[in-house]
Parts: C-alpha cells; structure tokens; sequence
C-alpha cells in the first residue's frame, strides 16, 4: 500500500513537471514573437531607401532655406551643361576609350542628381528646371564668380563650348578634360557653400557627395591629362 502511494505520488509529481515545461514553452514563443513583430516593423519602416547614398530616393524634408533653393537652381544647369559637355564629347570619333569612359560616367552620375535637385525644388514648392530654364540659368551663370573674381563657378561660356565642339580626337580629349577640371572645381565650391550654410538634410547631403564625388573625379582626370600624347 504504501509502494502504491509512493507510485502515485511520483506519477503526479511528473505530470505537474511536464505541465510546467508545456506551459513555460508556451510563454517563451510568444515572448519570441512580440520580440520579432517590431524588428518586421522596424524593417517596412526603414524601406528599401535605407543607408543609400545622398542621391536616392529618400523622402525630402520640406525644412529649407534660401541656401538650399539657390543650390538646387544653381547646381541644375550647372550638372546639365556637364552632361552636354560630356554627351559632345561622346559624338567624336578618336577620342581615347578611358576618357569616352570617364564622359559617360559623368552622364551617369549627373542625370540622377539633376532629378534629385528637381525633387527638392518641387518638394519646397519652388517651380523645377526645364531643359530650357537650365540653359537660361547656363547663360545667366556664364562668368560667374560667387564674389571671387576668379571664375569660381567654372561654367563654360559660348565660345567654350564651341571650342570643344569644334575639337577632334585627342585635341578634343584634353581640351574637354581641362574644360571640365575647372567645371568640377566650381561645382565642388558652390556644394562647399551649400554645406556651410543650407538647412535641408537632403540638399547638404547631396552636396557633400559632389564634394567627395568630383574632388575624386578632378584627380582621375588631371591624371588622363598626363597620361594623353603631346599634342605640341
């Protein structure tokens, strides 16, 4: 009788062991899950947007001032007249295949900034740059020094792009490298400015990948310039 007891008394004894095991595993997933809901939540919420480069498609704060307006309208034609340097360069025949390279590149490259900078304009309510309001504001800008006496803006004039146009093979090779070194130089400085003194996150962003993008840009071509065959 009393084995009997015993028996029973260890019979129950596991029951309540097993039940406890179940039931604790039951609060362990459900603790697993209400952990992983937010990390879902928190995945949607970042986007496919998240840790891209300044020129994605991240939402655009409307905080602004006058800096990141002048930026934008200034920049645009700007970057289109690189693109139409660089696009002149690709209709020649004979030029050398690293600077067809590098021409493209700045197509590339530009193209999608140049959409960036009507984005913001739109998202401050400002009216974006047409393909003819960039070459009003390319005309406009042509001897431009930003108050330094020097040029510092570094759009080509008319006879600039006459120039290139005009060039062949090598010649226009180097020309067009030379003629878009002092581009970049005045891109990098009017970005510096926009650092210094915008507002919007998305404009000083953008700007300091400029700065990085064509400081790197004006090393590689003051190296093809070594690199081209004396044209003396």
């Amino acid at each position: 009788m009393k084995r009997s007891i015993t028996i029973s008394a260890l019979a129950l004894a596991s029951a309540l062991a097993l039940a406890g095991c179940g039931t604790g595993a039951e609060e362990d997933t459900g603790a697993v899950s209400e952990t992983a809901a937010p990390a879902a939540t928190s995945t949607e919420a970042m986007g496919p947007e998240s840790g891209s480069p300044a020129g994605s498609a991240e939402a655009i704060s409307s905080e602004h001032n006058d800096a990141d307006v002048m930026f934008a309208q200034m920049m645009l034609p700007h970057h289109q007249q690189a693109v139409e340097m660089s696009e002149m360069l690709l209709a020649k025949e004979d030029v050398p295949e690293n600077v067809r390279d590098f021409a493209q590149q700045v197509i590339e490259a530009q193209g999608p900034e140049i959409e960036r900078m009507n984005a913001m304009l739109t998202a401050w309510g400002e009216e974006p740059m047409t393909d003819s309001d960039s070459m009003e504001g390319m005309e406009d800008m042509e001897g431009m020094d930003h108050g330094s006496g020097s040029g510092m803006s570094g759009m080509m004039s008319e006879e600039d792009m006459a120039q290139l146009e005009a060039a062949q093979g090598t010649e226009a090779a180097q020309l067009y490298l030379t003629q878009m070194t002092e581009h970049h130089l005045g891109a990098v400085d009017m970005a510096q400015d926009q650092v210094a003194d915008g507002q919007n996150p998305q404009a000083v962003a953008l700007a300091q990948q400029v700065i990085e993008d064509q400081e790197a840009e004006i090393q590689e071509m003051e190296q093809m310039l070594q690199e081209l065959p004396d044209q003396s």
